[in-house]
């Protein structure tokens, strides 16, 4: 009966797998397991000193995100261009203010018109002042500096001109043959001195003035020109009627005191080249911080030309004229 009490399904040899030598060895260290870690207790805190470790300088600065070269928004482009036609519309606000002062003050004038007073004429002269001038009133603050220096600039052309009269005429009487040059240089200084003045000057005025387009246009058309003859004057070429440098220098050996008077307006020549150009830099440094633009200019010529009274009778004496053309030939 011995043989039914034993268990069929117990091994002979009770084997027991965690008693294994391999097993044994790891889990008998000193590894405590998860439920009894303590992250606070005193064997895991003693392990670290209590020393902070400084953050190295490299990490020190702050991690900011460097700002890519980004096309502006379409909204950015917009509040640009909004804010540039406001700062237009304030200085168009502006120069309407100021022509409407001019305006105000010219219409509280006796007669309420201007009395032209250049040129400055004694009274009982028969020839009366032809145009009206007036730096303070009619010029700008900033602009009337470089346009009065135009005006100086015209006027030493002018005694330059004259100089060159009495210079030729002291050649002519050393040289008989030097009457050319002397009848030419009356022509110049009678042509010259006032055309300069209607056709350089007074644009440039007008300019500054009214900040017309046009009238710096023709300023600078003109006034390239002016340059130009300005140096062939300082040159001096023979029967020119130009007291320059090289008709002053071939007269040293036959009459020195009459090279030295040639000599000295050929410097005046000089001077003038040289002041031309300056200004004429200046001119259109301060002509291009106006707004002026070549749009502007054919704008103006178009409603000066299509308004002016003259114009238009003369387009419609034109045009009757072509329509009696037209019924006649029929």
């Amino acid at each position: 009966m011995s043989g039914f009490d034993e268990n069929p399904f117990v091994d002979a040899v009770d084997v027991n797998p965690f008693q294994d030598a391999s097993v044994t060895h790891i889990t008998s260290g000193g590894i405590e397991t998860v439920e009894e870690f303590n992250p606070f207790s005193a064997s895991a805190m003693g392990t670290h000193t209590g020393i902070t470790i400084p953050i190295s300088a490299a990490s020190s600065q702050p991690a900011v995100l460097q700002a890519s070269a980004v096309e502006p928004t379409p909204q950015a482009t917009a509040a640009a261009a909004q804010a540039n036609l406001l700062r237009q519309q304030e200085e168009l606000e502006k120069k309407a203010a100021e022509l409407d002062r001019k305006e105000q003050e010219l219409q509280n004038r006796p007669g309420g018109h201007i009395k032209n007073n250049w040129p400055p004429l004694p009274k009982f002269s028969p020839i009366k002042p032809c145009f009206y001038q007036d730096f303070n009133e009619d010029i700008p603050e900033e602009y009337q500096k470089i346009c009065k220096r135009m005006y100086y600039l015209w006027m030493f052309h002018s005694i330059t001109l004259f100089l060159n009269l009495l210079a030729c005429l002291a050649y002519f009487t050393a040289d008989p043959n030097a009457g050319v040059d002397f009848g030419l240089s009356i022509l110049w200084f009678v042509l010259f001195t006032p055309v300069s003045f209607v056709c350089w000057y007074r644009p440039v005025y007008k300019a500054f003035r009214s900040d017309s387009s046009f009238s710096f246009f023709f300023f600078f058309f003109v006034f390239f020109f002016q340059v130009s003859v300005y140096i062939i004057q300082c040159v001096g070429i023979p029967k020119w009627g130009n007291s320059g440098w090289i008709s002053s220098i071939t007269l040293i050996r036959s009459n020195m005191a009459v090279a030295v008077v040639m000599m000295v307006v050929a410097g005046c020549f000089t001077v003038n080249a040289v002041l031309a150009i300056i200004l004429l830099k200046m001119v259109h440094s301060n002509y291009r911080r106006t707004g002026a633009n070549f749009t502007k200019a054919q704008q103006e010529f178009s409603s000066g030309v299509l308004t002016n009274q003259t114009f238009q009778s003369a387009a419609a004496s034109a045009a009757s004229s072509a329509a009696q053309g037209a019924f006649q030939g029929r």
